[in-house]
């Protein structure tokens, strides 16, 4: 199957963007099946937005963003620990170890 160039228009800013071999291949290469849905400027605000909000997860293997953890206090043994979420008051808080068993039962 041969690629050519496609246009496409961006479902953010309705502008149309072409659509390349190159990134064709890209995607390809990927494993993705779909068209890209917005253009280079809108796809890298939308990158830049979720990057702020720590919402933006990459396709690259191994990377990893780093998680913002609270310290707390597990409800139930006393120990101290840290959790991926802010604790609300009057709600109980426990560690992975005390967690786990609750949840195993």
């Amino acid at each position: 199957m041969s690629l050519s160039e496609k246009s496409l228009q961006c479902s953010d800013c309705a502008k149309t963007f072409p659509f390349t071999v190159e990134e064709q291949e890209v995607f390809a290469s990927k494993g993705f099946t779909n068209h890209p849905k917005r253009c280079p400027s809108c796809r890298q605000e939308r990158k830049t937005r979720q990057l702020a909000s720590g919402t933006y997860r990459s396709v690259q293997p191994g990377y990893r963003l780093e998680r913002k953890m609270f310290p707390v206090t597990c409800t139930q043994c006393g120990k101290s620990t840290q959790v991926p979420f802010e604790p609300k008051d009057g709600r109980p808080v426990y560690c992975r170890d005390c967690y786990n068993a609750k949840v195993s039962r």
